[in-house]
């Protein structure tokens, strides 16, 4: 019987996550919650209603054409990363209650926040469903948890432990480098040969990796000049290498070859970081490559940018390149990420000394 350890009775977990429209009628207005309220050109609008189509979200609630329709994918892995998360911590002893909240649609952060405070929660240990630091995720999850906190003067104030980055979780590591060792071998049989790796991670503007005054070139009015570099395409490769390290030790029989891009450019705001996808592919192709394997290592469950991004459009891509593309099974409702999670809220339950 496992021993549980005493735990602040106000203390609780908040996962932090994008957000999804429920139906195609809600994308205007979602696409304005992403962009801060700035308006997308029609087409923009039409091609994300699009796309969000072809990966089964309908004019009505229920997601795709299942006999009891489901949650879109991003919001149902996460809620089950949520109720995983909360079962494993009881289990280690750490019995404390898990909530959810999405910056760009229901349930809202500060939404959720508010049911916080009303159960009488006064600290909270905050993670990003994204395990990279950045200025235009991880910054903007922060700042919008902060002035829901502070919207309400009720005392004693909500403490918050923010979690910027655990890209390199062990647990982490091991949970894609898993995904990636059950399908190499297959895939590698499949293509005849020994496949290229391509690792990728959602691509941001240029500007949000840039110091002085290239930072907020065509940024919203008001947002602060950057003075130090942002950290994200730094620690995206870093778990990249991490993962192919875990995937391919030193003494694997097969050590390919991998590289990285950056997907998902936006289609406004001016240049966004590469080298693409699309780039990538190109180059493997003239290499003489008949395929290869692209995992993402920035998400950590299905969604559009997996669903469509990668197994349509990237997959028609590389076809029209000649490649077999294969990708490894996303994170989803994996233990090992269960188990990346449970370590970092250990990690921050006591205050640091």
């Amino acid at each position: 019987m496992i021993e549980a350890m005493p735990q602040p009775e106000s203390t609780a977990v908040l996962l932090l996550a994008h957000g999804t429209p429920d139906v195609l009628g809600e994308m205007a207005e979602y696409l304005s919650k992403v962009t801060g309220g700035r308006a997308l050109p029609h087409e923009v609008v039409e091609e994300l209603q699009h796309r969000y189509a072809q990966i089964g979200l309908r004019d009505q609630p229920g997601f795709g054409q299942t006999p009891t329709p489901e949650p879109p994918p991003l919001t149902r892995w996460t809620l089950a990363q949520g109720r995983l998360l909360e079962a494993a911590l009881a289990a280690a002893g750490h019995p404390l209650p898990v909530y959810i909240a999405m910056r760009n649609w229901h349930p809202f952060i500060a939404d959720v926040v508010a049911e916080i405070r009303a159960t009488g929660i006064t600290r909270l240990i905050a993670i990003c469903l994204a395990p990279q630091n950045s200025r235009t995720s991880i910054g903007l999850y922060r700042r919008a948890l902060v002035a829901a906190i502070e919207a309400n003067d009720t005392t004693p104030q909500i403490a918050v432990t923010f979690v910027e980055s655990w890209s390199e979780e062990p647990s982490l590591i091991a949970a894609f480098a898993q995904r990636l060792a059950d399908l190499y071998p297959r895939a590698s049989a499949e293509a005849g040969a020994a496949l290229p790796i391509l690792f990728t991670a959602h691509s941001v503007p240029c500007r949000t990796i840039m110091t002085g005054e290239a930072s907020v070139v065509g940024a919203r009015p008001g947002t602060p000049m950057q003075h130090t570099p942002d950290p994200y395409p730094v620690e995206a490769k870093r778990t990249a290498a991490l993962v192919f390290e875990s995937a391919f030790p030193s003494n694997a029989p097969t050590k390919p070859d991998w590289h990285f891009a950056f997907q998902s450019q936006g289609v406004a705001g001016g240049p966004w970081i590469g080298p693409t996808v699309e780039e990538t592919l190109a180059a493997l192709a003239a290499e003489g490559h008949p395929g290869v394997i692209l995992q993402p290592v920035g998400f950590l469950c299905d969604h559009v940018e997996i669903l469509y991004d990668i197994d349509i459009a990237f997959t028609a891509t590389a076809r029209k390149f000649g490649l077999r593309l294969y990708r490894p099974e996303s994170l989803n409702d994996s233990p090992l990420l269960t188990e990346a999670l449970v370590q970092v809220v250990t990690r921050n339950l006591l205050p640091s000394p």
